[in-house]
């Protein structure tokens, strides 16, 4: 299918979508009547570009007919002149449209939970999971995202965890995050290290989107729901009053734990929110491997295990090993300041999608 076609095709689809939504039948059916819209958003900057796109081809077809048909010499120069401009406008105008026909997550516009571990390196793995678990919320911070904690577990002495479980709420969070899953690595003079000698150690990170209950079935028979006392910080109660809750999923396995509220039932709605995006990311994980067998994407890996950053302190560097892309700003990103890194992996996974779609 040609370019033209596509857009005429999606063109129709929103004609389609309006007169539905105009409908009173479907007006009355309130889920109904809010997925169509859901549906339409993503069409109307396609469709008012296809009306552009549509004029220009007619402008151009016409300035071709007036320099084939007209014997007035300056009409047919001022259409010769116009026609290069026309075609000019035309290849920019598709090359944007071939970015907008990219076909889009459709997880992109929805809050994420993180889960950020310390890895190999002892003492210094869990501080550097201190620092990524800080520098992703100064950079909620920075965007105005709500940050929620699930559940963290620290490693005592010197301030650094074992394991931070946290929810960030906001519109797109999991398109800006979702490339940061995978083990980011750092190179550093560690506090612990009396010779001065740089020592590597590396923390994982997992952005999960969050889902809707329609998305993710769980059979109440297959959990294993304990109840136990919070040992972490929290005052009298945590200790005295049994508030701590581990659910277990029976057939993957999967263990969720959440201890950071003093309400059991509120700590049971947290748990069962990281299960269900643990659960569902299992099921995108799975269909990313049957993708990734017929092609291969730059950016986003289906393999959680896969070294994607390095963060190197002397030299204040941070690199992104999946598209090449070094900057020398790294205590600026560690405050959360990752637009321009963002942004670069966007526009990568972008131009690999491109080239795999057309």
């Amino acid at each position: 299918m040609d370019l033209y076609k596509k857009l005429k095709a999606i063109k129709e689809k929103y004609d389609k979508i309006n007169e539905q939504l105009s409908d009173p039948a479907i007006i009355s059916d309130h889920s109904k009547y809010i997925a169509l819209g859901k549906e339409r958003m993503p069409l109307i900057d396609i469709v008012e570009t296809f009306n552009e796109y549509d004029s220009l081809l007619k402008n151009i077809e016409g300035n071709k007919e007036i320099i084939n048909t007209s014997d007035e010499k300056e009409l047919v120069e001022l259409a010769d002149n116009e026609l290069v401009e026309l075609k000019e406008k035309l290849v920019n105008l598709e090359e944007r449209i071939k970015f907008l026909l990219i076909p889009k997550d459709p997880d992109d516009d929805k809050s994420v939970i993180v889960e950020v571990r310390a890895g190999t390196g002892g003492e210094e793995a869990g501080l550097f999971a201190a620092d990524l678990y800080r520098m992703y919320s100064r950079y909620a911070d920075l965007r105005g995202w709500k940050r929620e904690v699930i559940d963290i577990s620290d490693t005592g002495g010197l301030g650094g965890i074992k394991e931070a479980v946290f929810s960030l709420i906001g519109a797109g969070v999991y398109g800006d995050l979702k490339f940061e899953s995978g083990v980011h690595r750092v190179q550093r003079v560690p506090v612990t290290e009396a010779n001065g000698r740089v020592h590597t150690s590396a923390a994982s990170v997992a952005v999960l989107p969050e889902v809707e209950d329609v998305e993710v079935e769980i059979n109440p028979g297959d959990l294993r729901i304990d109840v136990y006392r919070s040992g972490g910080a929290g005052g009298q109660n945590v200790n005295k009053v049994e508030t701590a809750i581990r659910i277990t999923h029976i057939p993957t396995g999967l263990v969720v734990q959440c201890q950071d509220e003093r309400s059991q039932l509120k700590n049971r709605q947290k748990a069962m929110k990281v299960l269900k995006a643990r659960l569902y990311d299992m099921k995108i994980q799975e269909q990313n491997k049957e993708i990734a067998q017929q092609r291969k994407s730059m950016v986003k890996s289906g393999d959680r295990s896969e070294k994607i950053r390095t963060y190197n302190f002397p030299q204040n560097r941070v690199t992104d090993h999946r598209i090449d892309l070094t900057l020398y700003n790294l205590l600026d990103i560690m405050e959360g300041k990752l637009d321009e890194l963002v942004e670069k992996l966007k526009i990568a996974d972008r131009a690999e999608k491109l080239k795999g779609s057309f």
